[in-house]
């Protein structure tokens, strides 16, 4: 089933992002959409990897155009601000096969750009920056770093989101205070938000679930162990986050939350790599489907996100791109929760299950 792939992939990359321990965010959303649109340029071996970690791209091509398209914008004086680009970047010297630009086309913000990265690097890099900055309403404004892109390289393939949304039931500014947060380098005072209301809860599995509903269809999910982290993280596989986030039931909750501000880039090559996908970083790569020029291969697969949760709601971003080169070229008394320990946040389209961010706070 498409959900238990995206989660089972979304769950393997968290896991070795976050392998340092640290605070992660990153977009499984965001990320799975620039991986399925490569498997379904790739063949052979190269698929086959891809697929492995995925999930069946046709089924995860459904599921993540759906979670574009579905949010309800329901009745609320603030309608939730979705965008979505998928975007080709190709040097004019590289031929594209048609049947690729007409499954890129049946994607949300599908476009074909020409990006002269043979004879004017630099110039390219700053019109794959600037499409992007647009998308994510300035706040990744330069997904590709400076030395990213050389004259060696024909394409790169973008997805790029921007997602905001308020609360159904927001926060009040005035409750929130410094709190205790206990982290790894110590317990220090962070700005703590405060809710009590009937909100999605449940204590399962060693975990605290709470929901918080916002518009669109959306929700932010709170992870937090009863015990360590790292711990508790170790044994959530995706069986037991589908039973996490299916068990809550509204419940009279007094929460506590920090309010979370994270700007993460990262280098998903090594991740990648580490997960099986490793034919499509060498010669031996097979992207036919998108080139009929048999050298194309991907040297790198850049990501960024960004996420910040206030009393108003939850503003986040993401870009991911893959850099490619021609290689010749309950009722009764409120549930107390305090998050005042590290978490995982989870922000989610609840129709279809895309998780469009999943974040370990660790240092608020």
């Amino acid at each position: 089933m498409a959900t238990d792939s995206h989660l089972r992939f979304a769950l393997a990359v968290h896991s070795a992002l976050g392998a340092g321990g640290g605070n992660s965010c990153f977009s499984p959303y965001s990320v799975a959409s620039a991986l399925t649109l490569a498997a379904r340029a790739a063949r052979g071996r190269t698929r086959d990897e891809l697929t492995r970690l995925i999930g069946d791209p046709g089924e995860q091509a459904v599921l993540l155009r759906e979670a574009a398209q579905l949010l309800d914008e329901g009745r609320g004086a603030e309608p939730p601000q979705l965008a979505v680009s998928n975007t080709l970047w190709a040097d004019d010297r590289l031929p594209l096969e048609d049947s690729f630009k007409a499954e890129l086309a049946g994607w949300p913000g599908a476009a074909v750009a020409s990006a002269p990265f043979g004879k004017q690097p630099e110039a390219a890099r700053a019109l794959v920056n600037e499409d992007v900055e647009r998308t994510t309403r300035g706040l990744v404004p330069q997904l590709l770093p400076p030395g990213s892109i050389d004259r060696d390289v024909a394409a790169v393939l973008v997805n790029a989101l921007y997602l905001k949304a308020a609360w159904k039931l927001p926060f009040r500014e005035a409750n929130t205070a410094d709190a205790p947060f206990h982290a790894p380098s110590g317990t220090r005072d962070v700005p703590t938000m405060w809710l009590s209301e009937r909100v999605g809860h449940a204590h399962a599995g060693g975990w605290q679930v709470v929901q918080l509903a916002a518009a669109g269809g959306l929700q932010a999910v709170v992870l937090l162990p009863d015990g360590d982290l790292a711990d508790a993280e170790a044994a959530l596989d995706p069986a037991t986050l589908t039973r996490l986030l299916d068990e809550p039931r509204f419940t009279s909750v007094e929460l506590a939350l920090p309010k979370i501000s994270l700007d993460v880039p990262s280098s998903l090559t090594g991740v990648l790599r580490g997960l099986g996908v490793r034919t499509l970083f060498t010669d031996e790569a097979d992207l036919t489907g998108l080139s009929p020029d048999p050298r194309l291969t991907v040297s790198e697969v850049l990501h960024q996100a960004v996420l910040r949760v206030d009393e108003q709601g939850f503003e986040g971003a993401a870009a991911t791109a893959l850099v490619m080169r021609l290689t010749a070229m309950i009722v009764g008394e409120p549930v107390q929760v305090t998050v005042d320990r590290p978490f995982l946040l989870l922000v989610r389209h609840v129709g279809t299950g895309a998780l469009h961010f999943f974040a370990r706070v660790v240092e608020p």
